[in-house]
C-alpha cells in the first residue's frame, strides 16, 4: 500500500485505538502499522483505554463512540485533559455527540486515514488528487 504525504504524518507516532468492532479495529491497526505509526491497544471498553492512557505514551487516538452498552467520552475527557489529540469515529449520528465536543474532528466510518492524519497532526501538505 503506498503511503499518501498525509498518512505518512503517522509515522513515529504512538496512536490509541478505542473501537468495539473486531474486524474494523484489527484493520485500523494493520494500516496505521504500514504508516509507521505504534499502536496502542486496540481496546474495546472504556475502562481498558483509560488504564491504557495512564501507563502508556500516547501522541493521539481514534475513538469510537459507542462501545457496547458504554460511550467513550470518559475516555476523551481524559485526553482532552493530558492535551492528547484525538478524533471521534462512528457510523452514529453525530448528534450523538454532546456539545462540549463539537470542536473535536468527527469522522464517519468507514474512516478515511489521511483525512484523520490531519486532523491528528495538522499539515501544511495540499491534498491529493
Amino acid at each position: 500500500m503506498e503511503k499518501s504525504n498525509h498518512t505518512k504524518l503517522f509515522s513515529g507516532k504512538r496512536v490509541l485505538i478505542v473501537e468495539d468492532e473486531y474486524f474494523l479495529a484489527d484493520e485500523t491497526r494493520r494500516r496505521l502499522e504500514e504508516f509507521g505509526a505504534v499502536v496502542v491497544g486496540p481496546t474495546a471498553n472504556v475502562g481498558r483505554a483509560l488504564d491504557l492512557i495512564d501507563r502508556e505514551h500516547i501522541d493521539a487516538a481514534i475513538l469510537d463512540v459507542h462501545l457496547g452498552d458504554e460511550l467513550v467520552f470518559p475516555v476523551a475527557d481524559k485526553l482532552e485533559a493530558r492535551d492528547i489529540n484525538f478524533v471521534f469515529a462512528t457510523g452514529y449520528d453525530p448528534d450523538d455527540i454532546p456539545v462540549k465536543y463539537k470542536g473535536f474532528a468527527l469522522c464517519e466510518k468507514p474512516t478515511e486515514l489521511a483525512h484523520i492524519a490531519v486532523a491528528l497532526f495538522g499539515s501544511d501538505l495540499k491534498p491529493l488528487n
